[in-house]
């Protein structure tokens, strides 16, 4: 059986673009099609430029024609052809047809592949600044039955389509080398994907990895590593665990968002959230059918107590799952670039829901000292639309008062601002909140949790402390080797 590490030491020394090209081609063993639709058929000039070529490239096509490209890929329904639906019909396609017209029995020892994309560069307006939807499904070994696959989503910052395009190659290259020979570390094969490209030059926002050799790859923690290599600002991803493009789940909606560390989700955070979506639903502007709630984590608040914990990640990820969110992960620290980056998605109406506390650092000068407009700057960006804060109330320790938008202690110098943004609609207080949760905090539910303390139980949603206790979330450098044997 062929592998693909015989050739690993002589070249890899060798960065280059060509360098990655001509291994490939002169690897015996990869052979497969190229399809590349919308940005000219920059990766396979790649290989066919590098050498030795005929051995690896059984076929390079475009169909930029939409009539030609429907009779090969089929009629798309919404008339949209820079979609992920495009790119699988693609990679279906162009694979089946490797499979038809190349026989095993004379090529035993081949490892298929087809890489396609599906791409519209910035236009002659420069309004639309270029995106587009990047793949490859390959085998590992030959005969594989069920198929590799990796699926990524590229948005361009150049200014130019020549520019768009090269780029593009460059990406392709990197990919399809990345899948072949750094498939066994997904998290470097992503950093690989920027090799002689510059990061201000294209965002990654979603990659998927699917396939047999890619069981063990947790795509939440795939999407955590564009944030953490700064491939892109914000990540999202649904209940099954599945990445997904935050532009599209966005595109148009009234949004709903609820900021927090969920470490864990708590009765308070239900609370906070069903309260406020049954408020925001029934504005006169928002259309159930048209709604979206997402929850979102901040890359600051993973970071919380040092470097970032995967696990602790993915154990906030799961029980927001379980109860059937979306999640947002985000670089955006301030709530105004969290709303300006809704903003770039949707004109409609956007809700945050927030506590007390949040709302207080909201107003927080210290926050905004690095706009040269300062906090009015920030709150220009964040009120100018059509959002509206819908503000869970909060007990005070010390004396027992429900703290509300009406008796909320801003800075001296924000009361006159507070209250025009207050009177003015733009802050509404939930008021048919839970009075018996109020003392709920997620610090305090964890402490008990670490500590062994009883009674956190009872403080979160229903089957959440279940599955806590099931899969040992948060607790389980705490959970002794004996009691954890026996659960197990």
């Amino acid at each position: 059986m062929p592998t693909l590490a015989g050739d690993e030491n002589a070249f890899e020394n060798i960065p280059s673009i060509k360098a990655k090209t001509l291994r490939i081609n002169l690897n015996q063993n990869i052979y497969g099609t190229f399809a590349e639709i919308g940005a000219g058929q920059e990766t396979a000039r790649h290989f066919f430029r590098a050498g030795g070529a005929s051995g690896t490239i059984a076929k390079a096509m475009s169909a930029y024609d939409k009539a030609f490209s429907d009779a090969i890929y089929g009629i798309e329904e919404d008339g949209r052809y820079v979609t992920q639906s495009r790119l699988k019909k693609m990679l279906a396609h162009e694979m089946r047809l490797v499979e038809e017209r190349i026989t095993r029995e004379n090529n035993p020892n081949y490892l298929f592949f087809t890489y396609a994309n599906t791409v519209a560069t910035i236009d002659f307006s420069k309004r639309y600044k270029g995106h587009g939807w990047v793949g490859i499904r390959f085998q590992l070994t030959p005969g594989q039955k069920e198929y590799d696959e990796i699926i990524l989503h590229v948005r361009f910052k150049q200014n130019e389509a020549r520019l768009q395009q090269e780029t593009l190659g460059i990406l392709g290259v990197n990919l399809i080398y990345g899948a072949f020979f750094k498939h066994d570390r997904p998290k470097k094969l992503l950093k690989y994907l920027y090799d002689h490209i510059d990061k201000d030059t294209v965002e990654i926002d979603m990659v998927n990895f699917t396939g047999p050799n890619f069981e063990g790859v947790d795509n939440r923690l795939m999407s955590l590593q564009l944030i953490r290599n700064d491939m892109t600002d914000a990540v999202m991803f649904g209940p099954d665990g599945n990445n997904l493009l935050p532009a599209s789940v966005l595109y148009k909606k009234n949004i709903l968002a609820l900021r927090g560390s969920f470490r864990p989700v708590t009765k308070v955070n239900m609370d906070m959230f069903q309260k406020s979506y049954d408020i925001f639903i029934r504005e006169q502007t928002v259309e159930y059918e048209n709604t979206i709630v997402v929850f979102e984590i901040t890359l600051s608040n993973l970071k919380a107590s040092g470097e970032i914990d995967e696990q602790d990640f993915l154990d906030r990820a799961e029980l927001l799952s379980s109860l059937g969110h979306m999640v947002l992960i985000s670089k955006f620290q301030e709530y105004y670039k969290l709303v300006e980056y809704f903003n770039n998605y949707t004109k409609s109406r956007i809700g945050l829901t927030m506590g007390i506390n949040n709302l207080v650092d909201v107003f927080d000068e210290k926050y905004y000292r690095h706009l040269s407009g300062g906090i009015l700057e920030a709150f220009g960006k964040l009120f100018f639309k059509d959002l509206k804060v819908y503000l869970y109330p909060m007990k005070d320790k010390d004396t027992g008062q429900i703290m509300t938008s009406n008796n909320v202690k801003v800075h001296p110098r924000m009361k006159e601002l507070y209250k025009f943004f207050k009177y003015n609609g733009k802050v509404m207080d939930i008021i048919d909140y839970d009075p018996d949760i109020m003392d709920i905090f997620s610090r305090e539910v964890l402490k008990k949790m670490t500590e062994g303390e009883d009674g956190w139980e009872e403080m979160l949603p229903e089957g959440i402390a279940e599955m806590i206790k099931e899969k040992h979330l948060f607790i389980r450098k705490e959970v002794p080797a004996k009691e954890k044997a026996r659960t197990e």
